[in-house]
């Protein structure tokens, strides 16, 4: 019986892309790339221009998922209290005692949206990185667990640099996967316009309950992998660190490489992959399409990269051409 309960909603996957894709033309990849890290169970980061539709596709997948959404618009006055929650005083009207209570912030939600990310300042940035690694929020010695399950995806402008506090590279690996949004394509943008110009709204059905996906997320650990690809996952993210790499490239233009943590990431993610194309093993091309959005903010280049234009993705390029 469970089988088949896992069969039926690994089988409802499909629905659900569909049904996002109501409202999100194109960026099928990106979509694809944010439910892998909600069955994974980790969070993303993703940038992009504005007006690529970040905000929209995060909402639209809360809504196919019938799952509580929360955006917080990230600012430079932005406080840990307005993230996590604050405590007031209240008072029992019948005993007339005061006593503190726990008002829970924006971050109590199943998807949160954290907007700009790098607008607010550090302190609040680590709160919410928190959260994030912990799903807690600790307030006067009491522990108020998140709901489950819990997925925030943060973005961020690549544009626009002034006035901004960049995630360090620490808190960057927090992140499972680093998503970069692309401009649509021709075809793409020109339905953009047909279909959101008009009165026409798409009705958006509920694919999958909050416990739907906790029972996927569960089915995603129990995907087999190989102990071939395992070890080739572990040789990718040992050649990314220049000290031992056997790729030149990588000797030439990284300053340090992906630590451990990237090797778990790519081989969840991958497993993830296989669930979202209806498998239950995964194949070499699951880990080298998302060895990119898993590695491409764990690999740190030298200046001489940065000034020749070398990015982190050339270097991955480089990894996955490779036959370790």
């Amino acid at each position: 019986m469970e089988t088949q309960h896992y069969k039926t909603l690994v089988g409802k996957l499909p629905l659900l892309k569909q049904e996002i894709g109501k409202v999100i033309i194109g960026q099928e990849e990106a979509v694809s790339e944010v439910l892998t890290a909600l069955l994974a169970g980790g969070h993303c980061l993703l940038e992009g221009v504005p007006g690529l539709a970040k905000t929209l596709m995060v909402r639209t997948m809360a809504d196919a998922l019938a799952m509580h959404f929360k955006r917080i618009q990230f600012t430079p006055d932005l406080m840990p209290g307005d993230i996590v929650g604050t405590e007031v005083l209240e008072e029992d009207h019948q005993t007339g005692k005061k006593f503190f209570q726990f008002n829970r912030g924006p971050i109590f939600a199943n998807v949160v949206l954290a907007d700009e990310i790098n607008r607010t300042p550090p302190k609040t940035q680590a709160a919410l990185l928190e959260a994030m690694q912990e799903y807690k929020v600790t307030y006067g010695g009491t522990d108020y667990p998140l709901p489950r399950p819990f997925l925030l995806i943060a973005t961020q402008n690549p544009i626009e640099q002034a006035g901004t506090y960049p995630l360090p590279e620490a808190q960057l690996d927090r992140f499972l996967l680093y998503i970069k949004l692309s401009y649509p394509s021709e075809p793409e943008e020109l339905d953009v316009l047909r279909s959101t110009t008009g009165t026409a709204r798409p009705d958006l059905q509920t694919i999958l309950t909050d416990q739907d996906v906790l029972d996927l997320q569960h089915l995603t650990r129990q995907v087999h992998i190989s102990d071939d690809l395992l070890a080739y996952i572990n040789r990718l993210v040992r050649a990314s660190r220049p000290q031992e790499s056997p790729v030149p490239f990588v000797k030439q233009w990284v300053e340090w490489g992906a630590g451990p943590r990237a090797g778990q990431a790519l081989v969840l993610c991958a497993k993830a992959r296989a669930v979202l194309h209806e498998r239950f093993s995964v194949i070499p091309d699951d880990i080298q399409t998302l060895a990119y959005p898993v590695l491409r903010h764990r690999i740190a280049l030298n200046f001489r990269a940065e000034g020749e234009g070398i990015t982190t993705d050339k270097v991955i390029d480089e990894l996955v051409s490779k036959k370790f």
